[in-house]
């Protein structure tokens, strides 16, 4: 068995701690985030750990479970890693939903934070 890259060891690890945390308490969030972090979420910009934090705090759902169809992981030149994750979902009684997101992932005083996030629920609106 061949070991995976590094950089697919902290992807990989990361996206488990994100959903983990997300489906369990999302106002611990902030940890992963810094100030500088951005989050598009659904088209909607937002920057800073606390702009980030307050608007996963307020999605209205009371329960959420992700479950990961697939993720992958590159490395980027300035030594981040990029990290795409396609799933589904599950929030209160709505129904089953697929999702996309990626995030960036930046080492910064030995820990390693999510400095872009990028979310979006795969609904096709052609209208």
């Amino acid at each position: 068995m061949v070991d995976q890259p590094l950089w697919e060891q902290i992807g990989s690890s990361f996206v488990q701690h994100y959903y983990q945390m997300f489906d369990s308490d999302r106002s611990q969030l902030g940890s992963i985030y810094i100030d500088a972090s951005c989050l598009t979420w659904e088209g909607q910009q937002f920057q800073g750990k606390r702009a980030i934090v307050e608007k996963l705090s307020s999605l209205p759902f009371t329960k959420i479970a992700h479950s990961i169809t697939a993720q992958d992981h590159q490395p980027t030149p300035d030594c981040c890693i990029l990290s795409m994750v396609v799933g589904q979902l599950k929030a209160d009684d709505d129904p089953i939903m697929g999702f996309h997101q990626s995030f960036i992932l930046k080492n910064i005083n030995d820990a390693w934070v999510c400095t872009n996030d990028m979310f979006r629920l795969a609904i096709h609106n052609f209208g």
